[in-house]
């Protein structure tokens, strides 16, 4: 039986690995019908803490004993907050599920980062490359990403993530369900990776769609996102047409973000345990 999924959250990556199975620096939800895998979930009960250093919040998370050295082959601006890091994995061990992050430890940098993987295991396996996309913050892993990397650069990677209720597709009688995502940033500039998922919505007509949202735009948006973009959070009144039995909902986003679509669901209906998140960051 297919079902259907969405996916909230401020950043997409997840969606375009999950969907490629071949989906950070902003907000999305996705509504997704039940689909064969689910990974990435944790929904207990959820409060804003005192920020605090990556590897201590992350201290009881799941990690793989395999720590690779990786060399940057590849710096690409996805926005103008936005980098894209394209790195030559050394070890050949090194592997990754989609929905899991990656330990980021800078030469002479005594602060370990924690970014997001935001491409797809398929990469890996095929080319040895792993990409990330790292917003500039003054946090310092971020900062020397965005001031000192250059090409050459070295650094050493090691994946985490408890994957909760994760499930390998096993494509034998799998029926696709359908997706619906809401993603949202200050402007069409900040949406990153939306060619991709204009991409997929074509490819997969029906069954992949996606309302961009822009709360602070300022500038004429182009013709190619018009039709998919609404200016203004996403409502209480865009998610409660979703609400069924059969559908699982996704949030990814910084954890006010998290906080609030969790509270909203909740005022409309939406059991407990349909809704997923992992609140790492």
């Amino acid at each position: 039986m297919a079902h259907a999924t969405i996916y909230m959250g401020f950043t997409v990556p997840q969606l375009l690995r999950g969907a490629s199975r071949i989906f950070p620096p902003h907000s999305a939800l996705v509504v997704l019908r039940h689909s064969a895998f689910c990974y990435c979930t944790a929904n207990s009960t959820i409060k804003s803490k005192r920020k605090m250093d990556h590897l201590e919040r992350t201290a009881n998370n799941f990690r793989q004993e395999v720590i690779s050295q990786a060399r940057v082959c590849g710096i690409t601006n996805e926005s103008e907050t936005v980098k894209r890091l394209r790195l030559a994995i050394a070890n050949k061990d090194f592997t990754f599920k989609a929905g899991q992050w990656v330990d980021f430890f800078i030469p002479g940098v005594s602060v370990v980062g924690g970014f997001s993987i935001c491409s797809s295991p398929g990469l890996l396996e095929r080319e040895g490359i792993l990409e990330l996309a790292v917003k500039h913050t003054v946090h310092p892993p971020a900062y020397w990403i965005h001031t000192e990397c250059t090409l050459d650069s070295e650094v050493a990677l090691r994946v985490g993530a408890d994957l909760h209720g994760y499930q390998e597709s096993k494509g034998n009688g799998y029926k696709m369900g359908t997706v619906k995502l809401y993603y949202s940033a200050k402007n069409t500039s900040e949406l990153l990776f939306k060619k991709n998922i204009l991409g997929l919505m074509n490819a997969f007509p029906g069954k992949i769609t996606c309302r961009f949202h822009v709360t602070q735009q300022s500038s004429q948006i182009c013709k190619e996102l018009q039709p998919h973009v609404t200016e203004g959070r996403v409502s209480e009144k865009d998610l409660e047409k979703h609400v069924s039995k059969d559908t699982l909902w996704y949030i990814c986003g910084p954890p006010p973000m998290i906080e609030s679509i969790s509270k909203l669901l909740s005022n409309i209906g939406v059991p407990r345990n349909c809704v997923f998140f992992e609140k790492w960051w």
